[in-house]
């Protein structure tokens, strides 16, 4: 090869890689889970510490590393998995540092263990989550209520995500928080509440993890965006009903948990293309 072909092909190899990085939802969430965390340990006295987030984002990291040998997998990518021990780290809180191992090794686990046809079954976080909540005595939800400003900007942060359009699920998080609005809403309106109530109630940091990181998850969620639309208005629907009707406190993760099974169902009625956050040589090398 010349010398003008070979300095050619670097500057071009150079570019093919950053556009690929670009292209990935993930770096965005990465970079923005991970500002959340460092804001929320260094500015916010929410609950988030150091060391449960290195417990939850290292055993995530290690699950997904060991089942990838276990699976025998080419490559070990850690994204996923940062990017579930991050959510982890922001939304929950225990009393014992075992739970924060316990939810890494269950959420990412749970990723290889429970899939049908290529996808996910649930949210891996979501999944530990609800797993721990039910399971253990030590485990809460963080209030997530971050003051007005913070909040403002993390929405805004999120927003651009969406409108990269890089994970392409831009629809189910607004449909989503636009049902979950109007239920609050009317519900105040029905009871003749005043309406800072529920404003205050939209106002909640683990609210916007929920709809931008969980609830949108291109690889738990419908690939036809009437499918997604259902299963948003579903499970705000039943969270509704559990959180103001059953009293329950985690009604938002576990009304997704219950639902998260309809995906398959709703992939073989509504037919559309399936989902890859890049498209890679080897379809199945990644998990």
């Amino acid at each position: 090869m010349s010398p003008s072909g070979a300095a050619d092909t670097g500057p071009g190899l150079r570019s093919s890689i950053l556009r690929g990085a670009l292209a990935d939802a993930r770096h965005y969430q990465i970079a923005a889970l991970g500002s959340l965390l460092v804001f929320n340990i260094t500015a916010l006295d929410v609950g988030a510490g150091v060391l449960p987030s290195v417990l939850a984002i290292g055993s995530a990291l290690a699950t997904q590393a060991g089942c990838s040998r276990l699976w025998l997998l080419p490559r070990v990518d850690l994204r996923s998995p940062l990017i579930t021990g991050l959510s982890l780290s922001l939304l929950l809180r225990a009393d014992e540092p075992w739970v924060y191992v316990a939810a890494g090794i269950i959420a990412v686990s749970s990723k290889f263990l429970l899939h049908l046809e290529g996808k996910h079954l649930w949210n891996p976080a979501g999944f530990a989550i609800v797993v721990l909540l039910f399971g253990t005595h030590h485990v809460w939800i963080s209030p997530g209520q971050w003051g007005a400003s913070v909040w403002f900007a993390a929405l805004l942060a999120f927003l651009a995500i969406l409108v990269l359009k890089a994970a392409r699920r831009a629809d189910i998080s607004l449909f989503f928080l636009g049902i979950h609005a109007a239920l609050l809403f009317g519900r105040a309106i029905w009871l003749g509440d005043p309406l800072a109530i529920p404003v205050h109630q939209l106002e909640s940091g683990s609210l916007l993890l929920f709809a931008f990181f969980m609830i949108s998850d291109p690889r738990t969620t419908p690939d036809a965006r009437l499918g997604r639309l259902l299963l948003a208005l579903a499970v705000a629907l039943l969270a509704h009903w559990l959180a103001f009707f059953m009293q329950m406190r985690p009604a938002l993760y576990v009304a997704l948990i219950a639902l998260s099974p309809l995906t398959p169902l709703l992939d073989r009625i509504f037919r559309a293309e399936r989902f890859e956050w890049t498209q890679p040589i080897n379809p199945g090398a990644t998990r």
